[in-house]
C-alpha cells in the first residue's frame, strides 16, 4: 500500500511494488490519480507495467480501465483513450490544487497570518549571558549552554537581538 502523494513516481513503496510485480500479476488501483498525477508519467508507467512487465491493471473506479478485458484492438483503443483523458484530468487537478493552495497562502499572508511555530521566548538569563559573551567573558559554547540552547540558536537570537536595538 502506497500512501504518499501521486505527484511523481519517486515513491519508495511504488518502486518496491514495481520490483515485485511479475508477468500475469494484477495490480489494483483505486483511482488513476492514486497511481500518479503527471500525464506523461502515468502513460509511461502504464506502458512499463502492461507492455514491459506483462502486468494487468484494474482501476477500480473506472471499469473501462481493466486490462484483463478487451485484449482485442478495440478494447485496447478504448482503454488508451480513457487512460489519456483520466491522466490529463489527474494532472490538471494537481495543477489546480497547487494554484488554489498558493492563492490561499497569499490571502492568509495578506491578512497577517503567521505561518510556522511561534518562536520560543528568550530565557530569563539571555540578556546577561549575551552581555558576558560579547564582553568576551565566556565562549559562544558556554553562553549557549548557559541558556540551554544549541550554539546556532543562541547565535541567531543574539544577532537578532543586536539588530533590533
Amino acid at each position: 500500500m502506497d500512501k504518499q502523494s501521486g505527484k511523481d513516481f519517486e515513491r519508495p513503496q511504488y518502486k518496491r511494488l514495481l520490483r515485485k510485480l511479475k508477468k500475469d500479476d494484477v495490480l489494483y488501483v483505486k483511482s488513476i490519480d492514486r497511481l500518479g498525477r503527471n500525464y506523461g508519467e502515468i502513460l509511461e508507467q502504464w506502458r512499463i507495467l502492461t507492455k514491459e512487465k506483462g502486468v494487468d491493471i484494474v482501476v477500480l473506479d473506472m471499469p473501462l480501465l481493466d486490462t484483463r478485458r478487451g485484449k482485442d484492438l478495440m478494447g485496447a483503443f478504448l482503454s488508451d483513450i480513457v487512460l489519456q483523458v483520466l491522466s490529463f484530468v489527474a494532472e490538471n487537478e494537481r495543477v489546480n490544487i497547487r494554484q488554489r493552495q498558493a492563492e490561499g497562502i497569499a490571502a492568509a499572508k495578506a491578512r497577517g497570518v503567521k505561518f510556522g511555530r511561534p518562536p520560543a521566548p528568550l530565557p530569563d538569563n539571555f540578556y546577561q549571558v549575551h552581555k558576558a559573551w560579547r564582553g568576551k567573558k565566556m565562549t559562544l559554547q558556554q553562553a549557549a549552554n548557559a541558556c540551554a540552547m544549541p550554539v546556532g540558536t543562541f547565535y541567531a537570537k543574539a544577532v537578532r537581538f543586536e539588530h533590533s536595538n
